[in-house]
C-alpha cells in the first residue's frame, strides 16, 4: 500500500460548491493536493493516469468557476475524470477505480449527477453538450434547470468527423456552449493528421499579431490583466487573428491558445466566458499529459493506461506470465507475413500499441497508417488499398470497429473488398468495463454476406487465423482474439492456412457436444472433465468460423447426440442463432435434439476481472457443465452459491 499524500485543503473538499469560497492561491494548492491523490489512488488501482494528470488545473478552474450538475461538464475522452470524481463526491470510493463493483474509469451517468454523460469512447462531448444546450433553451428538465454546456475535448478527439460536424452545426444554432480543447499533443499514441499539424502552429509559428488586429474578435471576453498587454497575454492571443480561423469559419469565437496548467489564465478566462458569452466559444489550452509525475510524463505513451506502480519509482506491478499476449501473437504473426508479402499493409485508429501495430510500424514504416480516432475513415481506407491490390489488415478493438460498420455494410462488405478485420479484445475485457466489452462483432459481421468470420481458440489459432486471412482474396474476412495473455499452448513457427468453414474436433464422446466458437474452448475442455467424471460422455468441437458455418460438423453433432450446447463469447444473435438457423433449415429439432446456446446475457456487464466477469455472464466451466446437466434434466446446485 503506498503512503497517502498529505492533503489539508483537499480534504475540506466533498463537493464543487466547497471550492467557491476559495482564494486562486488556496485553488492552486488544492490543484497541487488534487494531483497528489489522483497519482496515490492510481498507483493501487491501476487505470488512466497520464490523462487525468494533464486536467487537474483545468479540473479544479471549472469546478471553481461553474455550478455542477446544473452547468453539464462532458468529458472527452473521459478517461480524463478521476481528478472530476474526487472533487464531486466519490473521493472515499476512489481507490475502487475499474474493480468489481466500485468506481467506473469513465464517466457513467448512474454512477454520479455529476456525471453529465457517459463518455468512453471518443469524439462525442460536442454533440452532446450542444443537446444540453438545445435542450436548456426549449426548457428541457425545469425541475432541476440547465445551465451551461461545457465540452473538454482532447487534441485526439478532435480528430474524428464527428467532432466537426457537432461544431459545424452548433456554428449553424448560434447557441450558448463552451468548447474547451485539451491539446496535449498526444492522446494515446503521437498525433497523427494535419489537424495535429495545425494545432501546432497555432502557438509555435504563427507570428504574433498587433492587438489591434484582433480588437473586433475575441478581445472583448478576456479580463483586464490580459487587455494590459502582459507578456502572457500576448502568447494568448498569438493566433486568434490567424491561427483560429479554422475554428472561426466554423461559427466559434476563438480564445488560445493559453496554458492550460496555469490558474492564473485560466480561472480569469472562465470566469469572463461565463460572464458574457452568447455563442459558441473555443478555448484551446495547452497542457501536458502525465503532468507532475515525472515517471508519466517521460513514458513513451505518458502515463496513459498503467497497472498498479510504485509512486516512488514509478515501476509497475505486473504479474508475469510465459505465454504471450494474443496481441503479441498477431503482431509477431503479421510481420512475418508482410516480410514475404509486399502487398501486407496494415491500419489502426490511434491504437498503435494496443494493437500490436507499433511493432510492424517499426519493421515496415512505409506500410502502417495510424488514422487517428476516426474508424469510420480506417475502414474505407482499407477498402481503397483493397481495391488498389493491397492486401490491408484493419486492426481495431472490437467495441472501436463498431464506429465504422456502416462502412463494413457499404464500402467492404457489398464490394466483396478483401479487407482484414484484425479484431482485439474481444468478449469481456475487464477493468474497462461494458463500454469496451466486445460483445457484438460476431453478430454484427456474420450477417453480412460475403464476410467470412473467425474467432481463435488459442494464440496458435491465432497464428493460423492471420496466415489464413493473408492468403484469402475472396472476401473480408475477419479474426477475433481476445485481450490478456495466451493459454500457453505449443507455437508453431509459423501459420498454417486454415480450410475456410471447417471447424475441429478436440475430444469425442456420445451423449452431449459442446460446440465452441471462440477462448471458451478451453472452460468447454475442463467442464467436459467435470462432467465425465459424472458418468456423462461428452463431445468437444472448435467451431474456428462462423461464417462460413461447417454445417456438416453442426449437423454430424447433432446426429450423433442427444444434446448439442454451442458457446461463445459474444452477444444474441451471433454464432449460436447461425447453428440454430442450421438445424432449423435441416429439420433437426423436429428428431428430439435438445438444443442450447450460451452466449452473453442481455445486459451490460460492469468492470471486474475477466473471470469475475465470465461468471455474471454464466460462461465460465462450472456454468458449462451446470447448462449440460440441466439439459439433460439433472438438477444441479450453484456451487457459487
Amino acid at each position: 500500500m503506498s503512503q497517502r499524500p498529505e492533503t489539508p485543503l483537499l480534504d475540506r473538499v466533498q463537493y464543487p460548491s466547497d471550492l467557491k469560497g476559495m482564494s486562486d492561491a488556496q485553488l492552486k494548492q488544492v490543484a497541487q493536493e488534487l494531483r497528489a491523490e489522483t497519482i496515490s489512488a492510481v498507483s493501487e488501482t491501476g487505470g488512466h493516469l497520464g490523462a487525468g494528470l494533464g486536467v487537474v488545473e483545468l479540473t479544479v478552474a471549472l469546478h471553481a468557476v461553474f455550478d455542477a450538475p446544473r452547468d453539464k461538464i462532458v468529458w472527452d475522452v473521459s478517461h480524463q475524470c478521476y481528478p472530476h470524481k474526487i472533487l464531486t463526491g466519490r473521493r472515499d470510493r476512489i481507490r475502487t477505480l475499474r474493480m468489481k463493483d466500485g468506481l467506473s474509469g469513465f464517466t457513467k451517468r448512474s454512477e454520479s449527477p455529476y456525471d453529465a454523460f457517459g463518455a468512453a469512447h471518443s469524439s462525442t462531448s460536442i454533440s452532446a453538450a450542444l443537446g444540453f444546450a438545445v435542450a436548456r433553451d426549449l426548457g428541457g428538465a425545469p425541475e432541476t434547470g440547465l445551465g451551461d454546456a461545457i465540452a473538454v475535448i482532447g487534441d485526439g478527439s478532435m480528430s474524428a468527423g464527428m467532432a466537426f460536424e457537432a461544431m459545424n452545426n452548433a456554428g449553424h444554432l448560434k447557441k450558448r456552449l463552451i468548447v474547451i480543447l485539451n491539446d496535449n499533443e498526444m492522446s494515446i499514441a503521437p498525433p497523427t493528421g494535419a489537424l495535429s499539424s495545425y494545432l501546432t502552429r497555432l502557438y509555435s509559428e504563427t507570428p504574433f499579431q498587433d492587438f489591434k488586429a484582433v480588437a473586433k474578435g475575441a478581445l472583448g471576453f478576456l479580463p483586464p490583466p490580459f487587455q494590459e498587454g502582459a507578456k502572457r497575454a500576448k502568447e494568448m492571443l498569438k493566433g486568434m487573428a490567424m491561427g483560429g480561423t479554422l475554428f472561426e469559419e466554423l461559427g466559434f469565437t476563438y480564445l488560445g491558445p493559453i496554458d492550460g496548467h496555469d490558474l492564473d489564465q485560466l480561472l480569469p478566462l472562465l470566469r469572463t466566458v461565463k460572464a458574457r458569452a452568447t455563442g459558441p466559444i473555443l478555448i484551446h489550452a495547452l497542457t501536458k499529459k502525465g503532468k507532475g509525475y515525472a515517471h508519466a510524463e517521460h513514458a513513451p505513451d505518458k502515463g496513459h493506461a498503467r497497472a498498479k506502480f510504485d509512486v516512488i519509482t514509478g515501476k509497475q506491478k505486473k504479474t508475469p506470465s510465459n505465454a504471450p499476449s494474443y496481441t503479441r501473437v498477431f503482431a509477431d504473426a503479421l510481420i512475418r507475413e508482410a516480410a514475404e508479402d509486399p502487398r501486407v499493409v496494415a491500419v489502426t485508429a490511434a491504437m498503435p500499441d494496443g494493437t500490436g501495430l507499433d511493432l510492424f510500424a517499426e519493421r515496415f514504416p512505409n506500410r502502417c497508417f495510424d488514422v487517428g480516432i476516426a474508424e469510420q475513415h480506417g475502414v474505407t481506407f482499407c477498402a481503397g488499398l483493397a481495391a488498389g491490390g493491397m492486401k490491408p489488415f484493419c486492426a481495431m478493438y472490437s467495441t472501436f470497429l463498431q464506429r465504422g460498420y456502416d462502412q463494413v455494410v457499404h464500402d467492404v462488405a457489398i464490394q466483396r473488398l478483401p479487407v482484414r478485420f484484425a479484431i482485439d479484445r474481444a468478449g469481456l475485457v475487464g477493468a474497462d468495463g461494458a463500454t469496451h466489452a466486445g460483445s457484438f462483432d460476431v453478430a454484427y459481421l456474420s450477417n453480412l454476406p460475403g464476410f467470412t468470420v473467425m474467432a481463435a481458440a488459442d494464440e496458435a489459432e491465432l497464428k493460423h487465423m492471420v496466415a489464413t486471412a493473408a492468403a484469402h482474396d475472396e472476401g473480408p474476412i475477419a479474426f477475433r482474439y481476445p485481450r490478456g495473455e495466451g493459454v500457453g499452448v505449443e507455437m508453431p513457427e509459423r501459420g498454417k492456412l486454415l480450410e475456410i468453414g471447417k471447424g475441429r474436433v478436440m475430444k469425442e464422446g456420445t451423449r452431449v457436444a459442446l460446440l465452441s466458437f471462440g477462448t471458451r474452448l478451453a472452460e468447454c475442455l475442463s467442464a467436459a472433465e467435470a462432467l465425465e467424471a459424472r458418468g456423462v460422455s461428452v463431445t468437444v468441437a472448435d467451431a474456428r468460423f462462423s461464417k462460413p458455418l461447417d454445417e456438416a460438423l453442426v449437423l454430424r453433432l447433432a446426429r450423433e447426440h442427444e444434446s448439442l450446447i454451442t458457446v461463445e463469447e459474444g452477444a444474441i444473435g451471433g454464432f449460436g442463432s447461425h447453428v440454430a438457423q442450421c438445424l432449423a433449415e435441416n429439420g433437426v429439432f423436429d428428431r428430439g435434439l435438445k438444443y442450447r446456446s450460451m452466449v452473453l446475457p442481455d445486459i451490460f456487464i460492469d468492470q471486474a476481472n475477466p473471470r469475475d466477469m465470465y461468471a455474471v455472464a454464466k460462461l465460465n466451466a462450472e456454468d458449462i457443465e451446470a447448462k449440460v446437466l440441466t439439459t439433460l434434466g439433472v438438477e444441479v446446485m450453484d456451487r457459487r452459491a
